[in-house]
């Protein structure tokens, strides 16, 4: 039973996914093929006797029956609509031919309601001197009007100006349709540049945190070598730091490059609030005597907020290192159901600049960071001495 349901179902889902593909290879069809169709279509809708004589008029000159030139004519305004948007001037001039021969027989045929048709496709995809084709068919318009009315129109001047009213109408529709598309790739261009801004950002952002930490710790611990080349056993200690620092800086560009390739097919995952040890860990390594303190449990589903946790501590013993190498440090962070509070505090006491002042771009770059996720973040001098950055961040932010 269950083997004859799977059967019924791949019967009607087979017709839908044949009706994707085909729907598929017919956009992938030149402009011309698609547009041909109709053409077609409009042409033999012509030549049905019932709509002979229901095509768009103007004279008033009587109908007369259908000869050889009414196929020509036919012709002439259906079959170039085929090309109305690649070559939008050749169609309107074949189609507006047509449309002449057609009101000066008396055709009327239904083909020459392809003349609005040909002139709202010109008025949307004509690239090239738009003023002088509106000019050179408002001045063809008048020799038009003059003629039937010697052919015996009875047509008065005001159904004249009404039918060019109509026809201009429909050029302006073309206009505006060719104003909203430019309108709208103008947008998605800003849009485009934007995010592409936006994604520099990142990628710089994400740059400083990895190899400014990273770096900082190596040129400590290279700096503190020097004064240990007495003492082989804490020398060789400091280098296997300096080396290991390095071998982590390495992988954590693999890892972040990794997340930049578009076409990277393994889960890449980025550092949570439960690396923080490990963080803290390679600090001490560094020279940096730093407590760590944690309370409550991390919720299981802090998404982004674990990340910009991490961030936030990474940043602050980043510029530790930096500005005050050798003082306490205190990395204080709790977890509650709804946020997650980090607070990274240095004391003042055995200042030593170990390298020249910062950017201020890290601090700046963390308080994006805790903003995007509707957090808040200072960071500034205590009282007492020394430097303190906090944060506050909202647990459960989609990641």
């Amino acid at each position: 039973m269950r083997g004859r349901s799977r059967t019924t179902a791949y019967r009607y889902a087979r017709p839908v996914i044949d009706l994707r593909r085909v729907t598929d290879l017919w956009q992938r069809c030149d402009v011309v093929v698609r547009d041909l169709p109709f053409g077609l279509a409009m042409a033999v809708t012509s030549l049905l006797p019932g709509l002979h004589g229901k095509g768009t008029q103007v004279g008033d000159l009587p109908a007369r029956p259908f000869d050889d030139l009414a196929l020509v004519v036919i012709a002439l305004e259906c079959l170039p609509l085929a090309v109305r948007r690649r070559w939008p001037g050749v169609c309107l001039a074949l189609v507006s031919l047509g449309f002449v021969l057609d009101q000066l027989r008396g055709y009327h045929v239904f083909a020459s309601n392809a003349m609005p048709i040909a002139l709202i496709s010109a008025g949307a995809h004509l690239e090239r001197h738009r003023r002088v084709t509106v000019l050179l068919l408002s001045m063809a318009y008048v020799p038009l009007a003059v003629a039937l009315h010697r052919l015996g129109a009875t047509e008065r001047v005001e159904g004249y100006v009404v039918f060019y009213l109509a026809l201009a109408l429909a050029w302006g529709i073309g206009a505006r349709l060719r104003s909203t598309r430019a309108a709208e790739a103008e947008r998605r261009r800003h849009v485009a540049e934007a995010t592409r801004a936006a994604e520099r950002t990142r990628i710089a952002r994400e740059l400083h945190d990895v190899v400014t930490h990273h770096v900082t710790a190596m040129v400590v611990q290279a700096e503190a070598a020097r004064y240990l080349t007495a003492a082989p056993d804490r020398l060789d200690a400091t280098l296997s730091a300096v080396t290991d620092t390095g071998r982590r800086a390495i992988t954590d560009l693999r890892h972040m490059l990794d997340l930049l390739k578009a076409d990277h097919d393994t889960d890449v995952s980025l550092p949570s609030a439960g690396e923080l040890r490990t963080l803290v860990e390679q600090t001490r390594q560094a020279g940096q005597p730093v407590e760590f303190a944690e309370e409550g449990t991390p919720a299981e589903s802090a998404g982004s907020a674990e990340f910009v946790t991490y961030r936030v501590v990474q940043e602050a013993l980043t510029n530790a290192l930096k500005h005050a190498h050798g003082s306490r440090t205190g990395v204080r962070v709790r977890y509650g159901e709804k946020e997650i509070i980090v607070e990274v505090s240095t004391d003042g006491s055995g200042f030593r600049a170990v390298s020249p002042g910062g950017s201020g771009r890290g601090l700046a770059g963390l308080r994006e960071r805790v903003d995007a996720v509707g957090g808040e973040f200072s960071a500034g001098r205590q009282a007492g001495g020394g430097f303190v950055v906090r944060a506050r961040i909202p647990a459960g932010s989609p990641s």
